[in-house]
């Protein structure tokens, strides 16, 4: 384990794939994992090896927009480390850690943030927004609300 006078924080960005999970020291990127495997196979290893390692005090994760699926296992993986464990769980928007670009819907739907709503628009061509974890969550807006932020796309 390591040194207890600082404080981790995970950061997992599950809505896409790669997976990505971020370990923070004092808010600075120590360690970066990423997974092509199903959130519902690898989260919960990497976050258990993540505890193991560090003394973590937080967890954040992307409550969304994005894959429904992989939004509802972390938010479950999440909150009961936090009921049995005692680390806080924290949400944030996807947008913030993709540059605000569109996020994968469904189809050929794509959601979008125009001001602060956030609406489906249809692509013709995808698109590639890579999601990517900070090198500092200093400035990271973290959402008061932890649970899963659900925008259902007109069908």
């Amino acid at each position: 384990m390591q040194n207890l006078s600082h404080k981790y924080t995970l950061l997992i960005i599950s809505i896409s794939s790669p997976l990505l999970v971020g370990v923070y020291e004092d808010d600075r990127l120590i360690k970066t994992i990423s997974s092509d495997k199903k959130t519902s196979e690898v989260l919960l290893p990497l976050i258990n090896e993540c505890i193991n390692e560090y003394e973590i005090s937080m967890m954040i994760y992307t409550r969304g927009p994005g894959s429904y699926m992989a939004i509802k296992l972390t938010y479950i993986m999440l909150k009961t480390i936090e009921i049995v464990r005692g680390i806080k769980c924290m949400g944030c928007s996807g947008f913030a850690l993709n540059g605000g670009e569109p996020i994968k819907a469904v189809g050929n739907l794509y959601f979008i943030k125009e001001k602060e709503t956030i609406i489906t628009k249809k692509f013709e061509h995808p698109v590639n927004a890579n999601f990517t974890l900070p090198q500092s969550i200093q400035d990271l807006v973290i959402d008061e609300e932890s649970t899963p932020e659900y925008i259902l796309p007109a069908v």
